[in-house]
């Protein structure tokens, strides 16, 4: 599992001109799931990503985390992250998890970060989205479990 995590003002993801997620100061998560993720890579990094200490504090370090000062997050299926362009011009997509996989996987991530007290919201998996989001900092980390 990859994800490429933006702190964030604040964004939002539309679909056909119509938002269908937004959230206030938080995170902005593209995940990316791969053919051998399981529970326990969605426990690691929800885990992760609520806890690590990111936000700053009254003296400007990071010592805050996204659970600490009550943020939301903005999850956005990305099977991209998966892309492999070694070889030619066009990337090639075989280590993304199939659709029917990848989207039982993601909603249980989304659900890991729920149960943790996280307010969560999507885009439409599958679709074309238009992603908005002013990076705060900017502050932009990969994880992989």
């Amino acid at each position: 599992m990859r994800v490429v995590l933006q702190r964030t003002k604040q964004a939002s993801v539309s679909v056909d001109g119509e938002i269908v997620g937004q959230i206030d100061k938080g995170l902005t998560l593209l995940v990316g799931i791969t053919h051998e993720d399981t529970l326990k890579d969605i426990q690691y990094l929800a885990e992760k990503i609520v806890h690590l200490r990111i936000f700053e504090d009254a003296e400007g370090k990071m010592n805050h985390s996204l659970k600490d000062m009550d943020g939301q997050i903005l999850s956005i299926s990305q099977f991209t992250l998966y892309g492999d362009t070694r070889k030619g011009r066009r990337p090639n997509f075989m280590d993304a998890a199939k659709p029917d996989v990848a989207l039982l996987r993601y909603e249980e991530f989304n659900e890991a970060l729920r149960s943790k007290g996280i307010v969560v919201e999507t885009g439409t998996f599958g679709a074309m989205m238009d992603v908005s989001l002013v990076n705060d900092g900017p502050v932009t980390l990969i994880l992989e479990s």
